[in-house]
């Protein structure tokens, strides 16, 4: 049975897997470049993604300077690591304020429905680059993981079967989590910002979809049988795990 819902915690921060831009003081030419068209099936997959690192709990509005629709916790609940936004776009209001439209992590605090991306001011965020992208095909049951814009790896996955479907869509992974040899799922799971549109909760959590391995679980790959999660074989989560981290943008479709 898949675990859309991963629980552990550990106290180690997301992998150095970024490339560090430094703060506010990012070069326009690399904006530009992170801020591309997200990824989508059949098409050539970014080369890299601006993501905004949260320093603190950020109020998150329809537009800059507009209605608060959501509020995002600068820590993550399973990990306690910082919560990292993919950026969208950027701007700048009359006061000199810089604004940046992120995408958010599913069934955010005080929406109902959430909002697929808001936009936040950008003083108490750190902008960091990640060269990563995860790109899951539903019909092929296959992960591709790109860096720099490159197919580097390809995966034979389990998917949700049609009562409780992967969902396609734009997402993101929001936490990396080690799991104990006890625990479903393991040896790790990529907790993303989808959520299950079936259910609700799983397993005492919001039906959160992950990336995951086989362990105490089991399944025949290449074939849809999940309550919605993707499941790797253990070496191929291994492996991913150890390179991709929070921000790290995925397609689904």
């Amino acid at each position: 049975m898949a675990s859309p819902y991963v629980r552990e915690r550990h106290g180690r921060l997301w992998r150095a897997l970024w490339a560090i831009v430094g703060s506010l003081a990012v070069s326009l030419a690399l904006i530009g470049a992170a801020l591309a068209e997200p990824a989508v099936a059949g098409a050539r997959v970014a080369k890299q993604q601006l993501v905004a690192v949260l320093t603190a709990n950020e109020a998150v509005r329809a537009a800059p300077n507009g209605r608060r629709i959501a509020i995002v916790l600068a820590r993550r609940p399973l990990t306690g690591g910082p919560t990292v936004l993919p950026i969208l776009s950027r701007t700048a209001d009359r006061s000199g304020r810089t604004w940046l439209r992120v995408r958010l992590p599913g069934r955010t605090l005080g929406t109902r429905p959430p909002p697929a991306s808001g936009w936040i001011n950008a003083a108490q965020t750190q902008l960091r680059v990640t060269l990563w992208h995860i790109v899951v095909d539903l019909g092929s049951r296959t992960v591709t993981v790109y860096d720099d814009g490159h197919s580097v790896r390809r995966f034979s996955a389990i998917v949700g079967k049609p009562s409780t479907p992967t969902q396609p869509g734009q997402y993101f992974v929001e936490e990396d989590v080690i799991l104990s040899s006890g625990q479903p799922g393991g040896p790790f799971a990529l907790a993303t910002s989808d959520r299950s549109a079936v259910l609700k909760q799983f397993d005492g959590g919001p039906g959160q979809i992950a990336i995951h391995g086989l362990q105490n679980l089991g399944g025949r790959l290449g074939t849809a049988e999940s309550h919605g999660c993707v499941r790797l074989a253990n070496k191929n989560i291994t492996w991913l795990a150890k390179r991709v981290g929070a921000g790290t943008p995925i397609t689904i479709s």
